[in-house]
């Protein structure tokens, strides 16, 4: 082959379009290939205060069985690296999609691994294998049933308002789909909240009615919000064939005309325990049935899920779950099985699919421990049980209404400096501790309230009103609710995209509640300003981050099924708060601020990663301190740079780089009318910081502008201006002149003429720098 340049100058972009290109295409059929094929998103880091995306992962080659069904991946380098350099990259990829073949090259041959045998190979260009031969190997490999094919060619659903399937969505599509065509009938997939459980449910039913395996599906659910959800988003294709069963309403001879059903389980048992279900279908009437959520009790022998499953005990069987449940009473692996597919939080967030967070904790002077004056009484004039009162027992045994108030004056100081309408859920220990905490949150945001009589909501299982406003609180379109306070509710389940901050004021014993509260954040929105989300601990409840079962696999308990005797309250934190001792009879203490004053000790900012370890434990500020101190060794060093600096932006973006956003830190600590150079001094080397407004005023007093007159002195003065409303950095930049009052006083050449030229005119705005900043720089 003749080419302008050497196989060894080349780029890899040149390898593959003078040589891999035309080797694959001579075997394969151009419309099933795929060249830079993103498989991920690009994880989403958070550095000190700011938020940036790597770069997503691409496959440069992925080939394909049918539409949806990659069977190989090839992996490019340029001539300078040897034939199977790129072999692992590929091996890499090949295992995130479940594909059997990875292939690598740099245009002088290929590199094979081949995941059916775990054999290598290297051969020439011009021996890649066919379209035929790589897909009679892949199928020679697993004995396909006539089945088995049908399903891999059915094609997944699609139209304009329809997303193509993720990877990881893909992957337990189709791992369902050949499961359930080799006949397994109990089925698990455990996918993370956020990764769209219901959209693969979705297109794992389209497909299954589409290719006539199945005709009678059943989705069961537990909460009414999750059932209409599902029907009016992900399942919207399928109206037409849907019915929500009504138990009041459906007649046994009309129901059976549908052929996707949703339901409450609660609705086909019945509160009386009637077993409804029994009167509406014959066991075998559904040969598929779905249950959302399956965490939340449908494996436990005695639940009464449990009973619709094993009268319907014919149809095949698909559990779904963000957190398998897993301990010595109940198993939820037991019941349907080991997971035909697993993708977890840690691999979304890695992906770039679900957002990162931060945790802020933070520490009230009685966290570890309060114990009334002997004899204390309570605000009913009752005397408090005199033992020592921790974490485990506010709201739970006694109320601190001092503590309540500081847990609200901390969320509400947290939203004004950084978005009064980030959508907030405020996680309290029960119902009546939900409605102390809107209370207080609502009187700490009256301006908002008289705006909005919904910015703050109590949404708890008793409360119709809340409950009404529950889709306006998970809608991303309206404006409230914004504060939610709960205590149960809102922990699973409920699709809230745009929660923006949560808040842990209630003590939690199980990880299952743990991860499905984390999941409430977990959803990303960037288009809409969701980049990642905020978690505050005031109980220090993000400790279960170190534990190993944070998102490490689970593994059936030696002890499940054994039988035994099970414990006064569920193991999944329902009953009393771990810790605490059981409730006093009678009603709980209340204690006033007179009684007991609380206040915030400590914050710090802990970043983790995606596996629950903990990456950096940290206040802003330390970490702003620290990064200016490691630049500028002293005061007197930073002050000097500062002053030799042409452009006193780049010692922002320098810090922007460092991950310290000052405009951030500055609106956190109401200190916005505050120039950058006294915000970094107060910091890092805790000087006392002016404002632009006093920086200004001290030039005025100093009569520096007396050396220019006429228009030059007009020029200053509005320059003056300018600083002290917008910072140092405005007035830097020659591009001003071209707004108002400037250009009232003429084009930008003009105005330079009043200095003598454009040289002149940029001295005397340095000479204007010197004197805003003359205290510390003369």
């Amino acid at each position: 082959m003749s080419t302008v340049l050497p196989k060894k100058s080349m780029t890899e972009e040149d390898i593959k379009l003078q040589y891999i290109t035309p080797a694959v295409t001579s075997k394969w059929s151009t419309g099933k290939i795929t060249m830079e094929t993103r498989i991920t998103d690009g994880k989403i880091n958070l550095k000190g205060n700011l938020v940036f995306r790597e770069k997503p992962k691409r496959a440069d080659y992925l080939l394909y069985l049918s539409a949806n069904n990659p069977i190989a991946v090839i992996e490019a380098k340029d001539n300078n690296h040897s034939i199977s350099y790129g072999l692992q990259q590929a091996m890499e990829y090949a295992r995130m999609l479940d594909i059997p073949f990875a292939f690598s090259s740099n245009g002088d041959g290929f590199a094979e691994h081949d995941f059916l045998t775990g054999k290598e190979r290297e051969f020439g260009l011009d021996e890649f294998p066919t379209e035929a031969e790589l897909i009679a190997r892949y199928k020679g490999e697993f004995g396909l049933t006539p089945a088995q094919e049908t399903v891999i060619d059915q094609p997944y659903y699609t139209s304009q308002t329809t997303y193509p399937p993720r990877y990881y969505q893909r992957i337990a599509i189709n791992r369902t789909m050949d499961a359930i065509a080799r006949g397994q009938q109990r089925l698990l997939l455990v996918m993370a909240t956020g990764t769209g459980k219901t959209y693969t449910a979705f297109q794992i039913v389209y497909r299954l009615l589409k290719c006539g395996m199945k005709r009678k599906i059943l989705y069961l659910a537990d909460r009414n919000i999750l059932v209409d959800q599902s029907i009016q988003q992900d399942f919207a294709p399928l109206e037409k064939i849907i019915h929500k069963i009504n138990v009041a309403k459906d007649d046994k001879s009309t129901i059976t005309s549908h052929e996707v059903y949703f339901s409450l389980y609660q609705q086909l048992v019945g509160d009386d325990d009637k077993e409804h279900f029994r009167e509406l279908f014959s066991p075998d009437f559904f040969d598929l049935i779905i249950v959302d959520e399956c965490h939340r009790g449908s494996a436990k022998e005695e639940s009464r899920w449990r009973r619709i499953l094993e009268y319907f005990s014919g149809a095949t069987q698909i559990g779904m779950t963000a957190t398998p449940k897993e301990t010595k009473y109940i198993s939820n692996l037991h019941y349907f099985g080991e997971p035909v597919y697993t993708y977890s939080l840690k691999e979304g967030i890695d992906d770039g699919f679900l957002a990162p967070f931060k945790v802020i904790n933070i520490m009230t002077d009685i966290g570890d421990g309060w114990r009334p004056r002997k004899g204390q009484r309570d605000i009913f004039g009752n005397e408090i049980p005199d033992r020592i009162y921790t974490n485990s027992d506010y709201d739970y045994n006694i109320i601190i209404e001092d503590r309540i108030q500081q847990v609200a004056t901390e969320i509400t100081r947290y939203l004004k400096s950084t978005d009064r309408m980030a959508k907030t859920i405020v996680f309290c220990a029960n119902e009546d501790a939900a409605e102390r905490m809107r209370v207080a949150l609502v009187n700490l945001n009256a301006d908002m309230m008289k705006k909005n009589p919904d910015y703050v909501v109590r949404i708890t299982g008793s409360d119709a009103y809340g409950k009404s406003k529950l889709k306006y609180f998970i809608s991303t379109s309206t404006e409230g609710p914004v504060i939610a306070t709960t205590s149960e509710l809102l922990s699973t389940g409920a699709d809230c995209k745009m929660t923006k901050l949560i808040v842990l004021d209630k003590m939690i014993g199980s990880m299952t509640e743990f991860k499905q509260i984390i999941g409430r954040g977990t959803r990303l929105r960037e288009k809409d300003g969701k980049t990642h989300f905020v978690v505050m601990d005031f109980r220090n409840v993000t400790r279960l981050f170190a534990d190993p079962d944070w998102d490490g696999p689970i593994e059936i308990d030696p002890g499940f099924g054994t039988g035994g005797q099970r414990p006064a309250s569920p193991p999944d934190g329902s009953g009393d708060p771990p810790g605490g001792d059981p409730s006093p009879k009678g009603p709980k203490p209340i204690v006033d601020r007179n009684g007991c004053k609380v206040e915030i000790v400590h914050k710090t900012v802990s970043i983790y990663d995606a596996n629950g370890k903990l990456l950096r434990q940290e206040s802003i500020v330390d970490y702003t301190k620290e990064n200016v101190r490691g630049e500028y060794a002293s005061l007197d060093n930073f002050i000097q740079q500062w002053s030799a600096q042409d452009k006193k932006e780049k010692i922002r973006d320098l810090l922007r780089e460092r991950g310290i956003d000052l405009e951030l830190m500055k609106a956190e600590q109401n200190m916005t009318d505050v120039d950058d150079f006294d915000f970094i001094c107060h910091v890092a080397f805790d000087k006392k910081p002016l404002t632009r407004k006093e920086r200004a005023n001290n030039v005025k007093k100093r009569d520096f502008l007396s050396r220019y007159s006429g228009v030059a002195r007009e020029v200053l003065e509005a320059l003056l201006d300018k600083y002290m409303n917008t910072g140092i950095y405005e007035i830097e930049k020659t591009e001003i002149l071209k707004l108002d009052p400037f250009m009232k006083i003429g084009k930008p050449s003009k105005i330079a003429g009043y200095f003598g030229g454009k040289q002149g005119y940029l001295k005397a705005v340095q000479e204007l720098e010197q004197a805003i900043y003359t205290d510390e720089v003369g």
